[in-house]
């Protein structure tokens, strides 16, 4: 269980660290934001719309992931709470980081937004030693019924 923690744990702060980073950068003008701001708009455009749909799709699929019928029957040892609290905090994590560079690309504030919104998500899902522990506990209980 130590390990399914950790490595969590890991991909929790690590996609935090990143945006974090990238939000150093731009603000302090290391990195030009802004760069990809043209005149049409049409890739802004496009970008837009598939990180919002994005958005709206993986949040209450990635909150409820564990609720599933199937998935909660698989949750039954550490290696698989592994797997799938892996795929629920990327289902997370990939999409903010991605709209933390897409916002300073374009400096558009959806972007931005999206990017909180699944910022505040992930305190939903965060991965403690005690959730990691409950998530399989409550399986083990469940499937003795």
């Amino acid at each position: 269980m130590k390990r399914t923690y950790n490595v969590l744990n890991t991909i929790f702060i690590a996609s935090l660290c990143i945006s974090a980073a990238m939000v150093l950068l731009f603000e302090t003008d290391i990195l030009p934001d802004g760069v990809c701001h043209t005149a049409t708009g049409a890739a802004e455009f496009v970008w837009a719309t598939v990180m919002e749909l994005l958005t709206i799709c993986v949040i209450p699929v990635a909150l409820r992931l564990f609720r599933f019928g199937s998935i909660a029957r698989r949750l039954v040892s550490a290696e698989a709470l592994l797997s799938w609290g892996s795929l629920r905090l990327l289902m997370l994590c990939v999409p903010m980081v991605l709209n933390t560079l897409l916002y300073y690309m374009y400096m558009n504030v959806a972007f931005g937004y999206m990017g909180i919104i699944l910022f505040l998500c992930l305190f939903f899902v965060m991965p403690t030693k005690a959730r990691c522990e409950s998530e399989v506990a409550k399986r083990d209980v469940e499937n003795d019924k």
